[in-house]
């Protein structure tokens, strides 16, 4: 249940894109890396980033901003290659949750991603949380196939 040597481990199947669990993965970890990147800017961080930070109450600004972006980063590789990804697909949740939060905190509610709404963090947010359940649910089933009612492919 906790992480093992196999979370860090490479495998073929984790790219084997006729599964489709992988390729939701493999693009909720690919799209973490642009959230990731928003930012920094000319070399440092992103000073209207940083502002948004300290307007959401996140103090301190400057800390909490690298902070997010390494998670994010080290999240969106995770799911990108398959490694601890149940772990990995909650820890991406938990940051686009607090994403919403922070939206919340410094204005009224809005939807739309392009007008500053939640839309893109919910989406992903699930998105995520469902690769770490597909994940935990594929663990389980692996470790007590006959207990977990999941069904195995026949030829």
């Amino acid at each position: 249940m906790f992480i093992t040597r196999d979370d860090f481990r490479f495998k073929a199947s984790n790219f084997d894109l006729t599964e489709s669990h992988n390729v939701v993965r493999i693009l909720a970890g690919f799209m973490m890396l642009p959230h990731a990147a928003s930012k920094f800017a000319a070399g440092g961080l992103n000073p209207g980033t940083v502002a948004f930070f300290a307007k959401a109450g996140l103090q301190p600004a400057e800390f909490m901003v690298a902070l997010a972006a390494t998670a994010e980063i080290v999240g969106g590789l995770c799911l990108l290659f398959g490694l601890a990804t149940r772990w990995a697909g909650l820890g991406v949740a938990a940051i686009m949750s607090l994403t919403v939060v922070a939206l919340l905190n410094i204005g009224p509610f809005k939807w739309l991603w392009n007008f500053g709404g939640i839309e893109y963090n919910v989406f992903w947010g699930l998105t995520a949380l469902a690769v770490a359940i597909t994940e935990f649910k594929r663990r389980a089933g692996a470790a007590h196939p006959a207990s977990a009612g999941l069904r195995t492919r026949t030829a």
